[in-house]
């Protein structure tokens, strides 16, 4: 009888721990701190697009239509045939897998997707540009991107969005009589021409040249992010449910080490998968490319630019721009680039600034490694982490 007893005791208890089994691997236990952590990585956490006081069109439609018929307008280069969109492709994440990009000529960092970039307070892989349409005013005259000027776009303004602009920003100023091209920077000849022509009108032409950014911010300000299957299963986890079905069982020991050991959610982290500051993570130099010190770099460029917050082409209060008048600018950020966001990121090879790593298997790995930076301070630590959590970590980012 007690044989008996103690036989019908045991499968009892194996059938409850069979159970437990089965509940763990079909819903893994988040504590109450990892589902909040999970639930602030969902699309359903993001908050509403926070308003840009230095553009006042920003969220105007009519800005936004004509930011689009200019982010595909090839007329905005010097060769008429790089629009925005050449290189901010629409079916590839706003990037173009160029290692690095390729324009007119040849960039040494690589093109940053677009979706949800207007969520930043800094633009470019250092922070160049403190607002959206700042940025979009550098690669027109970088001579390496776009390579025209200035003076080129007012005069294509002119004669090809004229009711647009002026339905938005006023009447547009008089170019009667100036020439063709003109610019504070480029080629000699630019230059001369720029500095021929009076304060004033060059005034009038930086207006329409500023006007044009502000509208293609308009238009950037309108690609958001899509949902992926983790943001069910976040979402999931958050009301309480076990999300089975949503991720693999690597995928889903990739996100616990994400959270955790990893640490990755220090840079990476919010709806997003951005902190959008700037960290030495002592990425290699890119091999034929200069020596590139990132965010440190673009400190002092960043305070002289005219079209900066706190410019004469800014909408803003000085008020508004607490973040250019207080941003870091110690030797921590030497070699600090900025962190990008993770989402869609599988399908965006190759990785880091100047796409020195073709794999997030080789991301992850030097991660794991944590080795010196070529300059500067890095900031990670040895994680220790074994062949598995790598791959597990690199399920995870792939169900991104």
């Amino acid at each position: 009888m007690m044989r008996a007893w103690l036989l019908a005791a045991v499968l009892v208890l194996l059938a409850v721990v069979g159970a437990i089994g089965w509940q763990m691997r079909s819903a893994p236990g988040w504590s109450e701190t990892e589902r909040q952590a999970i639930a602030a990585l969902s699309l359903s956490a993001l908050p509403a697009l926070p308003p840009d006081p230095s553009n006042r069109v920003a969220d105007d439609p009519r800005a936004v239509e004509l930011g689009e018929a200019l982010f595909s307008d090839p007329r905005l280069s010097a060769s008429g045939t790089v629009a925005c969109a050449s290189c901010h492709q629409p079916d590839r994440q706003f990037q173009d897998d160029a290692l690095p990009g390729e324009t007119v000529g040849h960039t040494v960092r690589r093109t940053m997707p677009l979706r949800g970039a207007s969520y930043s307070p800094w633009f470019f892989w250092d922070g160049l540009a403190d607002s959206q349409w700042a940025q979009a005013l550098g690669p027109l005259e970088n001579p390496d991107e776009h390579a025209s000027d200035r003076l080129a776009y007012a005069h294509l303004v002119a004669e090809a969005y004229p009711e647009a602009y002026e339905a938005l920003f006023g009447p547009l100023p008089d170019l009667a009589g100036l020439p063709e091209h003109g610019a504070p920077v480029g080629a000699p000849e630019i230059v001369s021409a720029w500095l021929e022509i009076a304060e004033d009108r060059r005034a009038g032409v930086d207006a329409v040249f500023a006007n044009l950014g502000k509208a293609l911010a308009a238009y950037q300000r309108t690609l958001m992010p899509e949902r992926t299957r983790f943001d069910d299963y976040a979402d999931a986890i958050a009301a309480g449910e076990s999300g089975e079905g949503l991720l693999t069982a690597a995928e889903i020991a990739g996100l616990r080490l994400f959270i955790g050991v990893g640490d990755c959610t220090q840079c990476h982290n919010g709806p997003l998968l951005s902190n959008h500051h700037f960290h030495n993570t002592g990425v290699p130099e890119a091999p034929g490319l200069p020596q590139d010190l990132g965010r440190y770099g673009a400190l002092a460029a960043v305070r002289a630019d005219p079209f900066n917050c706190l410019g004469a082409y800014s909408d803003a209060e000085p008020a508004d721009c607490a973040e250019l008048r207080f941003m870091a600018t110690g030797r921590e950020m030497i070699r600090a680039f900025k962190v990008p966001s993770l989402r869609g990121v599988a399908d965006r090879p190759p990785y880091m600034h100047a796409g020195q790593f073709a794999s997030l298997a080789e991301v992850v790995a030097h991660y794991n490694r944590a080795p010196w930076a070529p300059i500067g301070v890095s900031e990670l630590h040895p994680l220790a982490l074994s062949e598995t959590d790598l791959d597990n970590l690199v399920a995870f980012l792939q169900a991104l």
